[in-house]
């Protein structure tokens, strides 16, 4: 356990992974992005977690990320992406089963994170939204390829090109989520939907999965090496997204709160 990373056993051959920078909109700084890559393979490694519950520490699930260091370039996209060292890909990669329990706002870097969980369980409270384009980053964790998948094209094109927020119940009806629940029941709505995947034949569990995986459109590793690709074609200019950043603080957006 880490101070930007909490990690717990709220059921048998389970674990909570809570992301917990609530100063911070629960954004990915190097820190928390290196805990989590490291946290995910271990728990994936290890025979007796059976699966996995990503969450957010109230009021937000993820902001994507800490812009701030990437301005700085303290955070060097490229550099991890040549090593596939985030946790998008860690969560792509994992073959243990993983849900996505969203208390708040993921955006841009946080909804690729749900995106990249298997099931998805929303707070009433939560909010979505792709923000790449308004900062100034292309995506690399799987947006264009798994967003357009679970909402249609029309839909995904829909949030990137705007960087509008999708709420809950939209968000449901539009299939990026599995359900929708009350705040309070967040936890153990995920927990449950967790404990459900524990129970089952895990070596069929596993053997479904991959088939899932495998046959899901263009081959899933071949299109996410596509995005990558594409997205380290179009470098981050440091100074640009620290620019926009101040520019978003200093009007308030509200692109920025949920």
């Amino acid at each position: 356990m880490t101070d930007s990373l909490l990690v717990s056993t709220p059921g048998d051959h389970v674990r909570l992974l809570t992301l917990h920078r609530p100063d911070r909109r629960n954004a990915l700084d190097l820190h928390t992005i290196e805990t989590l890559v490291a946290t995910l393979r271990q728990l994936d490694a290890d025979d007796d977690v059976r699966a996995i519950v990503l969450t957010g520490s109230d009021p937000v699930f993820c902001a994507g990320l800490d812009l701030a260091e990437v301005g700085s370039g303290v955070i060097d996209l490229q550099a991890i992406g040549e090593r596939g060292d985030d946790p998008w890909v860690a969560l792509q990669q994992v073959t243990t089963p993983t849900v996505a329990a969203v208390n708040g706002a993921a955006v841009t870097g946080g909804l690729e994170l749900v995106l990249d969980c298997d099931l998805a369980i929303a707070s009433e409270n939560a909010r979505f939204a792709d923000t790449h384009g308004r900062v100034g980053i292309h995506p690399s964790g799987g947006l264009t390829v798994m967003l357009p998948r679970y909402v249609g094209r029309r839909n995904a094109l829909g949030m990137s090109l705007t960087g509008r927020f999708v709420d809950a119940q939209e968000a449901r009806t539009m299939g990026l989520v599995n359900a929708v629940v009350p705040h309070d029941q967040l936890l153990d709505a995920a927990v449950d939907a967790a404990v459900a995947v524990a129970e089952a034949d895990q070596r069929i569990l596993g053997a479904i999965l991959a088939t899932y995986r495998a046959l899901d459109g263009v081959p899933l590793d071949e299109a996410l090496l596509t995005e990558r690709e594409r997205a380290f074609e179009v470098p981050v200019d440091a100074g640009e997204v620290e620019a926009r950043r101040a520019a978003i603080i200093s009007r308030g957006s509200g692109l920025t709160k949920g």
